[in-house]
């Protein structure tokens, strides 16, 4: 299986201002502290209640999701990047970044909870963080936006090795 590590960012509902975003991003490299040359990918589709997304993905990355301390950092890098870049973008209504964030959720789910969601990491245009209540979690982004800041990416051995699991396992057998 697949693990997508992304920036997604939802423009509402003309598909040029998706596109204007992908422009933004795609082909941009970076060297990484590691040495890894990561290249940005863009693509963009359009949700099932008719709003467009652009889809922000670094290659040299893993795919398989986070299984060892050193692709958090590196992914954790990669987003403080994106984040950066993001700064400068074209409009959107909200973005995030992370694993599997592509549509992490509609313009109506998102507004529909009457509170703004507990994202790390969420952008919001100032409009609808207006609308939903202005939570005091986010901060300043970039005019007209604001954030719930990053907090990286994170390794949890247990989810990746059978062998703690197992260990894990045995001490939770009564005696």
């Amino acid at each position: 299986m697949t693990w997508a590590f992304s920036l997604s960012a939802e423009c509402g509902a003309e598909q040029v201002a998706a596109e204007q975003v992908a422009q933004h991003f795609d082909g941009l490299s970076w060297v990484l502290s590691n040495g890894l040359q990561s290249q940005c990918q863009s693509a963009v589709f359009q949700d099932l209640e008719g709003s467009w997304w652009c889809q922000v993905c670094p290659n040299s990355i893993s795919q398989v999701g986070i299984d060892a301390s050193d692709v958090a950092y590196q992914m954790t890098e990669l987003g403080i990047l994106l984040y950066q870049q993001l700064q400068s973008a074209p409009t959107f209504r909200y973005a995030l970044v992370g694993l599997e964030v592509d549509e992490f959720r509609t313009y109506s789910e998102l507004i529909s909870e009457g509170t703004v969601p507990n994202f790390p990491g969420l952008v919001l245009a100032e409009t609808i963080w207006r609308s939903q209540g202005t939570s005091t979690l986010f901060r300043p982004f970039s005019p007209g936006y604001v954030w719930q800041p990053y907090e990286g990416e994170v390794y949890k051995p247990l989810m990746v090795s059978p062998d703690l699991k197992n260990k894990l396992s045995e001490l939770l057998v009564l005696p």
